[in-house]
Order: C-alpha cells, then structure tokens, then sequence
C-alpha cells in the first residue's frame, strides 16, 4: 500500500516509521533539516523497553510531481490540515483515502474540502509519543487503533486496519469511532485546556479547590453538548477519570501548556471549539468552553 503520512512530529514520526515495515511511506513535512535525516539517516524509535530501532520511510519536503497514493494520514496540527492537504494535492486522487487521528473532534469538515465523505476516515489511537530529537521519537505506550467512516459502514475500511495490525499497529474498525474521539476529548476540554491558561500541570487542577471546581465545570458542559448530539455519557463517570489521570500524572505537562507557554498557536478550536460547535448543534449552552477557547486565544497574542 502507498502510503503518505503528513507531519512528522512525535505521532507522524511513530507511525511513518512503523507503516514503512511493510508499506511504501511518504513522509512529508516543511521541517528540512528532518527530511534530510531521515533520508539520510533513518527514522528513529525508542521503545518503553529502553530498546530503539531505526526505519527507512522516504521523506519529502515537496510532493509536486508524486502519484496518488492509497492513503493519507494527517498529524499535522490541527491549523495547519487545510494547508497541508491544500499544498499536497497531487498525492491525493479520487481513490485517495485521508485518515484524521488528531485530537479533538471535527477534522472531517476539513478533510471533505478534498475528499467525499466516503473516503474520509475518522479515529483515534492509545497510543501515546513524544519528540526526543530531530528524526527521534519516543514511544510511550501502545493500544489499539480505532477507525470509522463519516458515512457508511465502517466495515469496508478493513484493509486499512489489517494494514495497519500487520506494520504492529493494532486496529480495528468500528461504526461507534465518534463517541470514541468524544471520550478522549474529556480530559482535554477539561483539565488540558486548564493548565494551558492556568499555565500550571495536571496535579494543580486536582488538588487545587477553584481549579478543579471549574475543571467540573467544563466537564458537565461537554458532557450536556454529547447528550444534545444523541451520545451519553456519565457525569460522575468522566469526572473520575479526569482525576485520576490528574492524580497519576501531579507533574504532567500537556502540549496546550507548553504551547502557551512557548508563544505557540494552539488546537483549541478544534478541541474546546468542538464542544461549542456541538453545543451550538445541539441547542446546549457551553459559556465555560466559550470563555476557555477565547481565554487561549488572547494568550496566543502574547507570542505575537
């Protein structure tokens, strides 16, 4: 299978590298000095073992002149999709399938300015990376992969999670992928998008008594915009597992902090703006959310 993988971050870099076992893989990133390298040099893995492995991908800065492929991964941020799909159109034909794994929800509104929805794939994955070093990945712990269809039965999309099960990425395929990306969202609507403005980890919002009654806040939101999209969800459920994800992590920085921090745009329309948008859709009133998407967008102008 041809496969193009866009971005090559910390997710882009694990699964271009464990895709190219079997398959033909494109990476393609604006980053020069990591295409070279991995041309050059190979893909780099360190597994939770404290073992790592290099992988061979072909890496590209341009795509002018390629063939369509097969498939087409995106892992760029979230901002950056529609121009890095835009700026790539010549690997995607009308056979071409383009597969969101990103956080947060409503990536296939972008990806249908490319594709018909039949050839959209929707997911979310457990496992879990971190950029150690130009061309150097780190591969914190693994699960299975999840896809599904924006229309249609996601039966039809076998071949890609065989595809993927084959290269050590375990998949499947499932018509419930929605609610899925749903719940993975909880904690990043929530207590993510806390640190980020609070500029603070994880343990602060569980141990600190107004970070966390406001943490409770989002999560009830986002849990009444499910309820108006048709998906339910347990209240009391989500708020255990946002703490205890809190609780074992009291020094874990999320990537919306360090954005933040570092004077970075951030993916918070994709991931709080989502549960406006569903809430919206739904006729449920989000104004916490609301307030935290605007709230990180002032923060952004900091950078600026």
């Amino acid at each position: 299978m041809k496969i193009a993988v866009l971005g090559s971050g910390a997710m882009g870099g694990l699964f271009s590298a464990y895709l190219s076992r079997h398959h033909e893989v494109t990476v393609i990133d604006v980053n020069a000095a990591l295409v070279d390298k991995v041309n050059a040099e190979g893909l780099e893995v360190r597994e939770p073992d404290g073992s790592s492995q290099l992988y061979h991908p072909h890496a590209t800065l341009s795509t002018e002149g390629m063939e369509p492929v097969d498939l087409v991964v995106v892992f760029v941020k979230a901002m950056f999709s529609e121009g890095a799909l835009r700026n790539n159109r010549s690997v995607i034909g009308p056979d071409t399938y383009l597969m969101t794994l990103q956080n947060g929800s409503g990536h296939e509104d972008t990806l249908g300015k490319f594709v018909d929805e039949e050839h959209i794939i929707i997911g979310t994955t457990q496992h879990n990376a971190s950029v150690a070093g130009v061309g150097v990945t780190n591969h914190g712990g693994s699960g299975i992969t999840h896809m599904g269809c924006v229309t249609g039965s996601a039966a039809r999309l076998q071949k890609f999670a065989d595809a993927f099960t084959q290269c050590g990425l375990e998949a499947d395929t499932s018509d419930g992928v929605q609610r899925m990306i749903w719940n993975k969202m909880f904690t990043n609507v929530s207590a993510s998008v806390l640190t980020g403005i609070l500029q603070v980890p994880l343990g602060y919002i569980s141990q600190n008594e107004a970070a966390w009654a406001m943490c409770c806040q989002l999560i009830r939101e986002a849990v009444d915009a499910a309820a108006g999209l048709g998906m339910e969800f347990d209240y009391d459920e989500k708020v255990a597992e946002v703490k205890a994800v809190c609780d074992r992590s009291p020094n874990g920085l999320t990537s919306i902090y360090a954005d933040l921090r570092d004077g970075r745009r951030t993916e918070v329309d994709t991931i709080s703006g989502s549960i406006v948008r569903a809430g919206k859709k739904g006729s449920v009133a989000t104004p916490s959310h609301e307030f935290a998407v605007q709230m990180v967008h002032a923060m952004e102008g900091r950078g600026k």
